[in-house]
Formats: C-alpha cells, structure tokens, sequence
C-alpha cells in the first residue's frame, strides 16, 4: 500500500502537520528535553521526532508516542471526544443507538 507524503497533501492538513510540529516542539522546549530525550522516551529515532517537529509528518502511532513522551497525549484524546463538546453530546442523544451512547459528565 502506497503513502503519502506531507508534500501530496491537502493545504489544510499540511498547516495542521506544521501547526503541531510547531506545539510539539514547543512542549518539548517547555519541559527541557532534547530532541535525543524525547526520541528516547518514544521508543523511536531523533529523526523521526525531527520530521515531525518540522511538520514532515510521521505514522500516527509515533506521534502519539511522542506526545505521550511529552505528556499531552490525553489533551489530544480528548480533543477527539465528540462528548467533550455540546454539539457532539447533542447530536449523540439524537441519532446514537441508546446501546452506544456514553453518561455525560457531571
């Protein structure tokens, strides 16, 4: 199976691929780690973390992996819960079978 690169794709998703390779290395810089630290920590080479943080892209298993190094793994999860916002809960409640919907937080 082929892959794309970063370069092939759309204009919005290669601004996001920047976009978090920028906060990435922003977290990284925030915490005092090295480039050879995080790659460490992630169980994956500096170069890997490298493209990333340049907005080359990479698997989403390594991204995930250095955000979990870093420590913002579950700010991206959760960014992704449709239940975290009003609009997702709503329309879960309205066309969710009931087997399938999740207790809103209190």
């Amino acid at each position: 199976m082929a892959t794309r690169t970063s370069s092939a794709a759309p204009l919005p998703v290669r601004r996001a691929l920047t976009q978090m390779g920028e906060d990435l290395a922003t977290w990284r810089r925030l915490r005092h780690l090295t480039v050879a630290e995080v790659a460490d920590r992630a169980g994956i080479g500096t170069s890997t973390v490298i493209r990333l943080e340049h907005g080359e892209g990479a698997s989403l298993a390594n991204t995930l992996a250095v955000a979990r190094a870093l420590g913002v793994l579950d700010l991206i999860a959760r960014s992704l819960d449709p239940y975290e916002t009003d609009l997702g809960r709503a329309r879960a409640d309205e066309t969710l079978p009931r087997r399938v919907r999740r207790k809103a937080a209190p």
